[in-house]
């Protein structure tokens, strides 16, 4: 009796999983609309497979696990796909891996075998349809059986062939993972965002008159979300009719990493020469592809990708292994609906949901309020997060954020996590809009916003938020680097007097800072001799730190590190910089109003002016020996180098254009000369095209290097 208690509480736990699974499948594949996080998703998957493992007598053919999520959407008209586009089983850590790898191999009956490495892009998965060369048909992944028909939409993503050159089989499906890159994903959420400024302006104007008001437009959770979006858009005028004109806007593009079925052609004998065989037809397949001759070599693939996964233009959330050779695929064959051949190592998830408490402001060195959310902690990418960026109130608005919300956080690499956006669907009517504050949290002075500006500021000059955050970058290791005066040192100097700017670090002396009083674990301790007499040390080195250093620790509004380089190289000295007028700073390459601005105010504050002074009587240096390079051929000119290159790393070329005289910019403007264009070029190329900056490719740009030496 006991026995059939437990099962019967294990069956209800079954059906609930697969009653949320189904949910949140048709939230992710239909309405493209998640709730919950990748991460969240997969343990819940995870839970059902091992409740099915213990007890297999309740296992269903239409559980989840049996099957590929997803369910086709009738209006787009359904396709039956020839060959089931399997899912993959995951990999969450090494030993899960090795664990597949072991299973592999004892069903093989040996563990010499290849495997083939591919980044596992955060995409939607298509079959595309070639008769006689020409691209005849794209489906969705669907349920794996089925799929919705979107090749009027798929025609306008331009990677996809339309057509094949000779050679091509007369008919063939291949699969790839439709995805949208990280700088085409902000851009429509932008377009979304400006959509709703407008729709707030309408709604406005309705109100007035006592009409309904229009639904805002909801952001896009994440590239993925973004793609599947896109390629499924449909026309608003007729829920049948797929819109091809608004999914050409967005920035699709494709990876092809299989062959499904094939006729009139041999297929080639390995995952790998498949990849090189459908490169050669034309389509467009990942070029990290790696091959691995040992499980280990492919564990160093998937943890080398782990760490840069950053550093590309698009999402990947895994590497995909699979055993290369494609008649030992077909002797494994699959389990349920996932291959025995193949895998997917999962990176730690970047995103999670959670519920924001509280939204908060903290006060920075130049006066700026910066809100920040207070979360229920939540475990993403590997750290516990409890605190999230918000970047301003704009921005809040925008994603129309409120206390109170289920919201999307998100965590890539070192950034400091921040909040996507809010899941509407999960609102209670009990969230609360945000309003900035009036007066400043710490000091109570009043906020002022400029016209134009993002950001609020105190007023209060000498607000201790202010002072405190200020010295904090002063001594920080890209300023001035002096070691030994972190934040209970900085705070706890300026709360006894000891300073009160930056420039009274360098008066003090051992004898002073040698009882500083600082807070402990249990109780306050003494700063101790070996401590100050470093920090003495320390300070007196700084005082040759370069003038760039100098005019970056500063910290003066708008000038961050390389553009505090870009003004001491123009002005060569701090007096110099203190006497250009607007006019004169606007001259310099890649400064505009806003900054010029604001560095005219800067030097125009008595106080600043003072901390100027008190640097000059220490003995910081303050100026230049004007570099003879500026007198080489490049004079002049400004460069901005975006993409890849191969003959050398893009701050290689950057340094390459200063030893000949020329600038190196971050942006590019309307003074940019010229923009010199890598492999996987960001909107840098694009921004060039707007504003009739001349492109060069690298092979022009070694030219003119060439040339300039000669």
């Amino acid at each position: 009796m006991e026995e059939d208690r437990d099962l019967q509480t294990v069956k209800l736990r079954v059906e609930e999983l697969r009653s949320l699974i189904a949910y949140h499948d048709y939230r992710y594949y239909v309405l493209d609309s998640p709730e919950i996080s990748d991460a969240q998703y997969d343990e819940l998957m995870r839970e059902l497979r091992r409740l099915e493992e213990r007890y297999p007598q309740l296992i269903t053919p239409d559980s989840p696990t049996q099957r590929v999520s997803g369910q086709p959407v009738a209006a787009f008209g359904i396709v039956e796909h020839r060959l089931p586009l399997l899912s993959l089983a995951n990999a969450f850590a090494e030993a899960e891996l090795r664990a597949w790898h072991r299973r592999a191999s004892a069903l093989a009956g040996s563990d010499d075998f290849t495997l083939v490495c591919e980044p596992k892009m955060d995409g939607l998965a298509v079959a595309l349809v070639y008769e006689n060369g020409a691209f005849v048909q794209g489906a969705t992944r669907g349920d794996g059986r089925r799929g919705e028909n979107i090749t009027e939409n798929l025609r306008t993503i331009r990677s996809i062939p339309l057509r094949l050159g000779k050679g091509a089989p007369s008919r063939f499906e291949v699969r790839g993972e439709v995805y949208m890159t990280k700088q085409g994903f902000e851009k429509v959420n932008q377009e979304i965002m400006w959509l709703n400024e407008e729709i707030d302006r309408v709604n406005e104007e309705l109100a007035k008159k006592g009409k309904k008001e229009k639904k805002r437009l909801s952001l896009f959770a994440n590239p993925r979300n973004a793609a599947a979006g896109s390629v499924r858009q449909r026309d608003a005028r007729s829920v049948r009719q797929r819109d091809a004109r608004m999914t050409a806007k967005r920035s699709l593009d494709i990876f092809i990493y299989a062959l499904g079925w094939l006729e009139g052609a041999a297929r080639p004998p390995t995952q790998w020469e498949t990849l090189q065989w459908l490169g050669k037809l034309g389509f467009r397949t990942n070029p990290y592809n790696a091959r691995a001759r040992y499980l280990n070599e492919a564990m160093h693939v998937c943890y080398e990708w782990q760490d840069r996964r950053e550093s590309l233009p698009y999402e990947i959330d895994g590497v995909v292994v699979k055993i290369d050779d494609l008649s030992l695929q077909e002797r494994l064959g699959a389990v349920g609906r996932e291959p025995r051949w193949a895998i997917a190592y999962k990176f730690p998830p970047i995103q999670a949901t959670t519920k924001l408490l509280k939204i908060k402001v903290n006060v920075g060195r130049t006066g700026s309020l910066n809100p920040y959310a207070v979360l229920e902690p939540v475990r993403v990418g590997g750290a516990t997060v409890e605190r999230a960026t918000l970047h301003n109130e704009d921005d809040i608005r925008r994603k129309d954020i409120r206390i109170g919300d289920t919201v999307i956080i998100q965590r890539a690499g070192d950034v400091i996590p921040q909040v996507v956006g809010p899941v509407v669907s999960l609102r209670t009517g009990e969230e609360e809009v945000y309003s900035m504050p009036e007066q400043c949290p710490e000091c109570h002075a009043p906020v002022r916003r400029l016209e134009g500006e993002a950001m609020s500021y105190c007023t209060n000059t000498a607000c201790p938020a202010q002072r405190f955050a200020l010295m904090e970058h002063f001594v920080s290791r890209d300023a001035m680097d002096i070691e030994g005066i972190g934040q209970s040192t900085g705070a706890a100097l300026l709360e006894n007097g000891s300073v009160a700017d930056p420039g009274d670090i360098y008066s003090l002396t051992v004898d002073q800072l040698v009882y500083l009083m600082l807070p402990g674990k249990d109780h306050p301790r003494r700063l101790g001799a070996p401590t100050a007499r470093k920090i003495v040390d320390e300070t007196e080195r700084s005082k040759q730190r370069p003038l760039s250093r100098v005019i970056f620790a500063l910290g003066i509004r708008h000038v961050g590190s390389e553009m505090a380089d870009r003004l001491a190289e123009h002005f060569g000295a701090i007096d110099a910089l203190a006497a250009a007028s607007v006019e004169d700073l606007e001259s310099v390459p890649t400064v505009g109003p806003k900054i010029a601005q604001s560095v005219r105010a800067y030097f125009d504050d008595e106080d600043n002016r003072r901390i100027i002074e008190k640097l000059r009587q220490a003995g910081v240096r303050l100026a230049e020996e004007r570099a003879a390079r500026e007198e080489g051929p490049l004079r002049g000119l400004t460069f901005v180098v975006t993409g890849t290159l191969s003959a050398f790393t893009r701050e290689e070329a950057e340094e390459r254009v200063r030893e000949l005289g020329g600038s190196a910019a971050s942006s590019v403007t309307r003074k940019t000369d010229y923009v010199v264009v890598g492999e996987s070029p960001g909107s840098k190329a694009q921004k060039a095209q707007e504003y009739g900056v001349k492109t060069l490719t690298e092979e022009e740009f070694l030219s003119m290097l060439r040339r300039t030496n000669a």
